[in-house]
């Protein structure tokens, strides 16, 4: 059966590169869509209009040479794999459909107008096509009602960012097995290397585990897996008791999953940490704690990088006076919050958190003017992340250079992103595709360190 994908506006700005996604099938792109990827590209909204480009390009790059009525018929879609075969992209002049056509056709009100007119254009194709698959993909809630309730028989949400179907799935970073961990276990090589102990097992005893995954249990048995070749795993022994005295820049770990997380984010081979968890669990304060021991008693970094994405209201910062770190002030003040816990005990806590600033070469910058630039012998942490796409996540990480360590902070009950659900975010897909990787390293903070009024707030309100 041939498939026919009519795409709306909001499925491009979320993914720029959505038209290479539907495989063999045909893409078609409504006149209206053109129309409000061309009035979104001049928005202040940075993030929106860059994306809003980038999709406008993709689709040049198709259609360039091509003549006016193969743009309406079909142009073939370049297939990155060999041997599958090439979709087709048609723009679909939409501004032509009217009472006359069979199909149902739903009014070009002021207020719904371009609403209604790519959807016109799914119930015109599926009447002139009755063989064919025509679905009309929006991740509009309202749009995917109403195209129903027109009469369009196939309404799809855009699922190529979903890398989980339910986000309970979602990997945490540990596996805690009830019981004891050696009473699962049949044969075990056991090799010493150096301080460490390593074990070796069948990949039968722990099936779902993937590199650098923590495995405890009721007796108090700690491992941490080193990697995963074909059907064996490598388990690194770790102690509980070493694990719970980690010191980093003053801090402790108050429970196990803050001791698993300074364990973690500590590891030299481990070029990327993403820290997940509600508010107050102590994700902020183990980044911050690591860069500062990092870069003043390990000189290994140059300077610490702390970035996060400021809301859609105040993307344009540049009408605020002072530096950059002076306009980002407002948005990252838990970082000073969390220097203030730092140094709150010392003589003068207000001239050690400016000494420490200074000495760690510590920058405050927005995400808007991180792209096109590379980090060198930098710690970078990224807040709030939760409210990014994935295309908005790679791009920040695709900055980082050599000798660098990034560390991804969010929480997912906290996404302010209308377009976003903790299913589609970027924070998501990153834990999802990144779980496998040997240089990167996940955990979920759970334990809410903050106060007992913020634990109950989080788990009640």
């Amino acid at each position: 059966m041939e498939k026919i994908f009519v795409l709306d506006t909001n499925v491009l700005l979320h993914d720029p590169m959505a038209i290479s996604a539907f495989k063999e099938h045909r893409v078609v792109i409504p006149m209206t869509v053109l129309e409000e990827l061309d009035h979104i590209k001049d928005r202040r909204d940075k993030d929106v209009s860059r994306e809003a480009r980038i999709a406008i390009n993709a689709i040049d790059k198709i259609l360039f040479n091509a003549s006016p009525r193969a743009i309406q018929e079909g142009v073939e879609i370049p297939n990155s794999l060999e041997g599958d075969k090439n979709g087709l992209l048609a723009i679909f002049p939409d501004q032509l459909i009217n009472h006359d056509t069979a199909a149902a056709y739903l009014d070009g009100s002021q207020q719904q107008a371009n609403d209604n007119r790519i959807i016109n254009v799914a119930l015109h194709l599926q009447v002139k096509n009755p063989g064919a698959y025509v679905c009309l993909v929006t991740k509009d809630i309202n749009m995917r009602l109403k195209a129903k309730g027109s009469g369009l028989e196939n309404v799809e949400d855009y699922r190529r960012d979903r890398v989980l179907d339910d986000i309970q799935y979602m990997a945490k970073g540990y596996e805690h097995l009830p019981g004891r961990f050696w009473d699962q276990v049949d044969t075990v090589d056991t090799i010493r290397e150096g301080s460490q102990t390593v074990h070796v097992l069948s990949r039968n005893v722990l099936p779902h585990a993937h590199v650098n995954q923590f495995i405890f249990d009721d007796s108090g048995f700690v491992g941490q897996v080193r990697s995963v070749e074909g059907e064996r795993i490598e388990l690194l022994d770790l102690c509980k008791e070493q694990m719970m005295n980690q010191h980093m820049w003053g801090l402790k770990p108050r429970n196990f999953e803050q001791a698993m997380a300074f364990f973690m984010v500590s590891r030299p081979n481990i070029d990327m940490t993403v820290l997940t968890g509600p508010a107050g669990s102590g994700k902020t304060l183990i980044a911050l704690a690591y860069g500062l021991h990092a870069i003043l008693e390990e000189k290994r970094y140059d300077k610490l990088i702390v970035a996060r994405s400021t809301p859609p209201i105040a993307e344009d910062i540049g009408f605020l006076p002072g530096t950059e770190e002076e306009k980002m002030a407002p948005w990252l003040a838990a970082f000073d919050d969390n220097l203030e816990v730092l140094h709150g005990s010392d003589e003068s806590p207000f001239s050690s958190i400016e000494y420490v600033k200074d000495k760690a070469n510590i920058q405050f910058k927005s995400l808007n003017f991180m792209r096109g630039r590379s980090f060198n012998n930098a710690y970078i942490v990224i807040d709030e992340s939760q409210g990014l796409t994935q295309f908005q996540l790679k791009s920040i990480i695709t900055r980082v250079g050599s000798n660098s360590k990034i560390v991804v902070l969010g929480n997912l009950a906290q996404i302010d992103n209308k377009y976003i659900s903790p299913l589609t975010s970027g924070l998501t897909y990153l834990v999802e595709k990144s779980k496998h990787f040997p240089h990167a390293g996940i955990m979920h903070v759970n334990g809410i360190e903050r106060s007992r009024l913020a634990a109950f707030a989080e788990e009640n309100l």
